[in-house]
């Protein structure tokens, strides 16, 4: 009987906090749905703390400095980014297979578009912004890619998340690989207009 006693007293204050809110401060549901936010503002916070690494790593900065400054500031940036690397935070999302198939036909659209990054930057850019327009709430600067729109649509709310935040990326880094570019043919105009000016 003793044993009984302590099983349905053991029930009803599991029922108790999962139902009541006022227990211990706040129902089991929203401590499980908390723990999963803070992984996966983990997750975010190692996404942007690598691509910042290497926006350091890769920034025409490093060319206005002496050798031996880049070669340091190249080790402190790969030594952070192994660190951040040993952080593995992973949150699993739970998908239908519709919602998986519809994950892998979003993500090989990206992909498509990032392998030809090289063959058409301009391109490439054009395409991955419909695409991001495709995701967002607000009103696209641009054209939107309604086949990709309808697709995302079909992928689990996690996932739409992760896509977006994909898209995002891209576009800084080709925005920051533009910039580059720009700057580095400033440069060589520079250089040719400073020889020009020698041999006349």
């Amino acid at each position: 009987m003793q044993f009984f006693h302590i099983l349905h007293t053991t029930q009803q204050s599991l029922w108790k906090s999962w139902s009541d809110p006022t227990a211990e401060g706040r129902p089991l549901v929203f401590k499980v749905e908390a723990f999963r936010d803070a992984a996966c503002a983990m997750e975010q916070e190692k996404e942007i703390l690598l691509e910042m690494i290497h926006n350091i790593q890769n920034s025409q900065d490093m060319r206005h400095i002496s050798e031996g400054e880049r070669e340091e500031l190249n080790l402190t940036a790969n030594r952070l980014m192994g660190r951040t690397l040993t952080v593995e935070v992973s949150v699993e999302t739970i998908r239908n297979a519709q919602q998986q198939e519809s994950l892998l036909h979003a993500t090989k659209m990206i992909d498509e578009i990032v392998n030809k990054l090289l063959d058409d930057l301009e391109d490439a850019k054009i395409r991955l912004m419909s695409l991001y327009g495709a995701c967002t709430s607000d009103v696209p600067a641009g054209p939107i890619d309604q086949k990709f729109q309808s697709v995302v649509i079909g992928c689990a709310i996690e996932d739409q998340k992760k896509i977006k935040r994909r898209l995002e990326t891209l576009l800084r880094n080709l925005e920051n690989s533009e910039k580059s570019i720009t700057l580095l043919e400033h440069q060589k105009s520079s250089v040719r207009q400073s020889c020009n000016s020698k041999q006349d």
